[in-house]
Order: C-alpha cells, then structure tokens, then sequence
C-alpha cells in the first residue's frame, strides 16, 4: 500500500512525482487524487455523529484543505481549473512549460492582450496585471459586474492558462477567497525556454501515461482538454519513438508507459 502523504513537503513531493494530478478524486479523470493520497481509498471527509450527520472535517480532509491552498501560495506546485473539464488541478512545476506551451503565448504577463477575450475576461486580468494577486472579492471591487458573471470570467481564464491560483485571503465572514494571479507572472521562472508545441504534447502525455499507467486516447484528451485526433496522433508518436506500447481490447486501443 501507498506511503500515505502526511505534511505539506510530502504533498509537494507527491505533486512533483504525480506530474498532473486533481485535489480531490473524479470518476472523468484518468489521474490521482491527492485526496486519496493523504486519506486513503475509502476516507470520510467527515467526523460524522451518532445519526451519521457531518459534524467537522476529519483530521485527514483538514489538511487536505489547508495544503491545497499553501502548495500554490509557496510556489511548491501549481493548482487550478488548469486540466480536465473544470477540475481542482495539481501541476508540477517542472510540467508548466510543455502546457504553457501549447497556448502558442511567450510566457510574458501581458501576453494575454494577444488573445481575443470578452470585455470582462480582459478587465479582469488586466486588474490583476495591475494590482497583483487578487481575490474574487478584490477583482469585483475592481471589475464592476454580477458575482456570477465575474466568477466565470475567473474559471474561463484559468482555464486558458491566463489566471492561477496563488493561496488565499482570509474574509471576514465565510470561507477564504482564493486569490488569483497572472500564470505567466507567476511560474515566470519555469516558463522560460518554452519547448516547441510537438515536444510538448510529447512530453504531457508522457506524464499522463507514467501517472495513469494505461490510457485511451479519449482519457488523454479528457486531461489536457484535447482533441481527440490530436491524442491519438501523440500517442502514436510516442509509439513510434519508443516511449509507450499500444494494445488493443474490446476494440478499444489502448497505451501504456
């Protein structure tokens, strides 16, 4: 059985073995959960009564929701809505510049005035731009508009690699707001020498198959948010070159690492 992850210097290291990995555990996604990875397979994430009814976070589900936050406020990993459809995501530092790659961007922090984003998208990060780290909170005292609309503005850029997560900022009332800063401005020190596109899709789906073990071309696309001709033709690239090994089942292909 699995070493269980037990301090923050663990789950970065986990991170950093991982390569690509999610926060919590989903059924879409062909990689690890650090949330199993501190609690084990079948952990409650609740201290729960007599009846059953949740009561507290469990020990294990406490630290989990601490160190989610302090791996990206450390710089020890970077976390967001980064992989997958709109997946907690965990990327490893030494994984940020073959994704950072594929957005064709240099790595500056404005490069986001090269894409074609809505009026509020570009608000948004041009606030950030400006005022540093921010809170959604922060951004709406910024960025005038609805909470909802200004929270999607949030997920749609992290999504495009134009936003990360950078910690939190505690509030007043309720949970701590997760600030966001600039990706580029960020990871700036590991984005430097950008490897050329094919490199890089070499490189993630690589990881994806170390990480995984066994994938389809649909579960490589599903991670990296490709199309799923490009991770078939990838992965055939990666056989021909000697880095995976192709089988079929069902019909089915299937590659390993």
């Amino acid at each position: 059985m699995p070493r269980r992850v037990r301090s923050l210097a663990a789950a970065a290291a986990w991170v950093d073995e991982a390569g690509l990995a999610v926060v919590y555990s989903s059924v879409d996604l062909v990689l690890p959960s650090l949330w199993e990875a501190v609690g084990g397979p079948d952990a409650d994430w609740a201290i729960r009564d007599e009846h059953g009814k949740a009561v507290d976070f469990s020990p294990e589900f406490s630290k989990l929701w601490r160190w989610k936050d302090e791996l990206p406020e450390q710089k020890l990993a970077c976390s967001g809505r980064h992989l997958g459809r709109d997946a907690a995501s965990l990327v490893a530092k030494r994984m940020l510049a073959p994704l950072y790659a594929l957005t064709g961007r240099p790595g500056r922090a404005d490069d986001f005035r090269d894409l074609a984003l809505d009026p509020l998208e570009r608000e948004t990060a041009e606030a950030i731009l400006e005022n540093g780290p921010c809170s959604g909170p922060e951004v709406r005292r910024l960025v005038p508009g609805e909470k909802r609309k200004v929270d999607a503005a949030i997920k749609r850029l992290q999504r495009t690699l134009v936003l990360t997560n950078a910690g939190v900022v505690q509030q007043d009332a309720g949970w701590p707001a997760i600030k966001n800063d600039l990706f580029a401005r960020r990871w700036r020190g590991e984005l430097k020498g950008l490897p050329a596109p094919d490199e890089a899709r070499r490189a993630l789906a690589a990881q994806t198959l170390r990480t995984a073990g066994e994938v389809s071309a649909a579960d490589l696309a599903a991670v990296l948010r490709w199309r799923r001709g490009e991770a078939t033709a990838t992965l055939e690239e990666l056989t021909e070159l000697g880095g995976a090994r192709e089988r079929e089942e069902d019909g089915i292909r299937l590659w390993s690492g």
